[in-house]
């Protein structure tokens, strides 16, 4: 029965999730909206924890050959016949998620790309000995996993084309062009920039996405996620066959998140329907396209919480998963309109600001404008529509992120107040006086 299925708190493999009993919101709908719509190199941009790389997952054991089709038994997509008999399980492919991809320096986080596509390159060991391929490319195959002094070998100038040589190794023994699903494509980019080794970093992703999305004769479809569109300019130079799928953007605009009509069924499940007010107050709120949604992840979590003490209060889940610096730069960098603008933000109130969907994280915060931008494409603002001049009516989504401002605004207030001793003394006086 659905009311005695576990909750998947932090499990984002499809596979796994519908094999153990976990509940699951069915977003296959997604599957049919990709091929429908059709694009050769798909970019999708939503906040972290919004359900991106559980949906790659699912992408993935769709496509790839060989996978449990009777994951999907009883879901969305499993009614479409035809799409089913045409595309699921007809492609290899290769499923990559880099937000593990980091490091304090170059040399490192270069290790942790190297490890990743080694290991994905594993996956496919019948590789070094198939017939399909020529000893030379049995060769490379084995450079892609080859283990020295207890460490992947990957040489550095075989890092940017790997991922472009494994499609095309994939491609030649199954006989059939290979699908790419990159998830969190921007969190080396992100890491990068915070250590100090960012134009390294876009250098080597540049060469790496450029072999594979650009001028690969084996690639199927690709499609990538991550939380900011990064420029053209910085890693997607001379991508012409790149179809960009914003928070702003009405197609696919419920794949993400929670609707309101999910969230009720989700509810319901576990008899805690006389809930929704407050997950809705906390948790509720974002505009992608046309669709409200919630956060997946606090929904999940305050559901899983609520089973065991349906008394319990909302906490703020979404916000402890990250240091949340970005509000706490944007704070720290604002003038006097900005902070008046922030306490109407915390008062309920909109603002209406010119959004930049498109940065490089160089760009991020040389201006308090491009902050707006960002605070907006990550989930800390979200938007109830647009002005006659272009520019978005933005909004805090929901009380969870409201909390975050507040927070960040009582810390720089102390920090402010507590430097200037002068002004503090004569508050401290004229508290004395009654005055």
């Amino acid at each position: 029965m659905t009311e005695a299925l576990k909750l998947p708190v932090g499990i984002e493999d499809f596979a796994e999730i519908r094999q153990a009993g976990f509940y699951y919101v069915d977003k296959t709908k997604f599957i049919e909206q990709l091929l429908d719509g059709w694009g050769k190199v798909n970019l999708f941009t939503r906040p972290r924890r919004f359900g991106k790389t559980l949906n790659m997952s699912m992408l993935r054991y769709f496509f790839e050959i060989g996978a449990d089709a009777s994951l999907f038994d009883g879901l969305q997509i499993a009614k479409n016949k035809k799409l089913c008999e045409e595309y699921q399980g007809k492609y290899p492919v290769i499923f990559l998620s880099f937000k593990n991809v980091e490091g304090l320096n170059f040399a490192d986080a270069q290790y942790r790309l190297a490890e990743l596509l080694a290991g994905e390159a594993e996956r496919f060991a019948f590789l070094a000995q198939s017939d399909k391929l020529t000893e030379n490319e049995r060769s490379l195959y084995c450079g892609l996993t080859a283990v020295r002094e207890g460490r992947y070998a990957l040489a550095d100038e075989v890092l940017v084309s790997a991922l472009q040589l494994l499609s095309k190794l994939l491609s030649k023994y199954y006989g059939q062009k290979t699908v790419i699903l990159l998830d969190e494509y921007d969190v080396p980019l992100d890491k990068a920039f915070q250590n100090g080794y960012y134009k390294e970093m876009v250098s080597l992703i540049r060469g790496m996405l450029g072999q594979a999305l650009k001028t690969n004769e084996f690639l199927q479809f690709a499609v990538l996620t991550g939380c900011l569109r990064v420029s053209k300019e910085s890693i997607f130079t001379g991508l012409n066959n790149f179809k960009v799928l914003s928070i702003t953007d009405n197609r696919f605009d419920e794949q993400f998140g929670f609707t309101d009509a999910e969230v009720e069924q989700l509810l319901a499940a576990y008899n805690l329907t006389d809930h929704l007010e407050e997950t809705k107050a906390w948790y509720d709120g974002y505009r992608f396209g046309d669709a409200d949604v919630y956060c997946p992840w606090d929904v999940i979590n305050h559901v899983d919480v609520l089973r065991s003490n349906p008394s319990a209060k909302p906490q703020a889940y979404w916000i402890n998963t990250s240091g949340n610096a970005l509000v706490k730069i944007f704070i720290e960098m604002a003038d006097k309109s900005t902070r008046d603008e922030l306490e109407r933000l915390v008062a309920c109130e909109a603002i209406e600001k010119h959004i930049r969907l498109e940065l490089t994280y160089d760009e991020i915060d040389s201006s308090i404008d491009n902050l707006w931008s960002v605070l907006f494409t990550t989930g800390y603002l979200t938007q109830k529509g647009v002005a006659e001049d272009g520019a978005f009516k933005l909004v805090i989504p929901n009380q969870e992120i409201r909390e975050v401002y507040k927070l960040q605004i009582q810390e720089w207030f102390k920090k402010k107040v507590f430097a200037d001793t002068e002004q503090l003394q004569s508050f401290w006086q004229a508290f004395a006086k009654g005055d």
